[in-house]
């Protein structure tokens, strides 16, 4: 077993999560197998493998920037409860 109980015991500890006994014995059996797949996964020959971020050749495709139409200042503070010299007017947060 590559995961034992008390292993099981320590991750519930760090994720403040309660487990009966019976909970504890299915996670150290599911963990243990996760782990076996993984070690598996360690004996693929990976030698003529490029790095690679991404799998798929995707780019990020960014809109064109353009000025438009903005709206004034006093349309902007027309429904404002409370501007001060042309700002809007909030409560202290800190």
């Amino acid at each position: 077993m590559l995961i034992s109980h008390k292993d099981v015991e320590n991750v519930a500890l760090l994720s403040r999560l309660e487990l009966t006994v019976a909970e504890k014995e299915i996670y150290t059996r599911q963990l243990g197998d996760i782990l076996k797949h993984f070690k598996t996964l360690g004996l693929v020959d990976t030698e003529n493998v490029p790095p690679m971020v991404q799998v798929l050749p995707l780019k990020n495709v960014f809109r064109e920037d353009w000025v438009g139409q903005h709206m004034s200042r006093e349309d902007a503070l027309s429904n404002c409860p409370d501007p001060e010299e042309g700002y809007f007017k909030v409560p202290r947060i800190i």
